[in-house]
């Protein structure tokens, strides 16, 4: 089976290869219960480390709590909304007592006062810092945009803090397909400089379940590692 810790030779800039079996357990563990249990606005209030943990994080509007969703399938789960910013805390979600979802503050956007976001971006740092049972962060790139320089500043720091990650594509339905050739090669060139970061790509759509089931597949991959 190739995982994403596995690049490929023909196509090293996406995730393919899963298995049927892996494929699988990716459905399994995603057909299980997911709650949302805790929202966080302060280090002191966070819940108890007691599962592995991944991590979404990306810029405002990009579709984090549209892919905890998707993931899940359920609509509802995560809240999203049109009103960039809207995510303020850390939220928790336990899925089947085998691994926490993290959905985080978007960063880029935000209409509070500078005080606030920079105190909403200093909780983010300071966690992923010093979380124990953080095994994986998961950075979102908007497939209509592409790497922008306030996303090398979050890789730069899971790089310092040694926090493996993947990049994540989004709403890869939202262009053509030489338009997405281009942001993925261009993605895949600007990971070279950040040595935490996984080699492989996830390209997705929440909307149209593109790497929907691979994604899955990675994650369960990553809940059985950690048992």
């Amino acid at each position: 089976m190739t995982t994403p810790d596995t690049p490929t030779t023909n196509t090293p800039s996406i995730v393919s290869g899963f298995d049927e079996a892996a494929l699988e357990a990716g459905r399994l563990l995603f057909a299980k219960e997911c709650d949302f249990v805790w929202g966080a606005n302060a280090l002191n209030q966070l819940p108890e480390a007691d599962l592995p943990e991944v991590a979404f994080a990306g810029r405002s509007n990009v579709g984090k709590s549209s892919l905890v969703n998707a993931l899940t399938g359920r609509k509802t789960l995560a809240r999203t909304s049109n009103t960039p910013g809207r995510t303020q805390q850390l939220n928790f979600f336990n899925l089947g007592n085998r691994l926490k979802l993290v959905d985080m503050p978007g960063y880029g956007y935000a209409k509070e006062s500078k005080e606030k976001v920079e105190a909403w971006n200093d909780m983010v740092r300071r966690f992923l810092r010093g979380r124990v049972t953080l095994r994986r962060a998961l950075v979102l790139i908007d497939s209509r945009h592409g790497l922008k320089p306030n996303d090398h500043e979050i890789m730069e720091m899971l790089d310092r803090t040694a926090v493996p990650y993947v990049v994540v594509l989004t709403k890869a339905d939202k262009v053509k397909p030489t338009e997405l050739d281009k942001i993925r090669h261009d993605t895949q060139a600007g990971l070279k400089k950040h040595p935490a970061a996984f080699p492989d790509i996830h390209v997705t759509s929440s909307e149209k379940g593109t790497g929907i089931a691979e994604l899955r597949a990675s994650l369960a991959a990553l809940a059985l590692a950690a048992e």
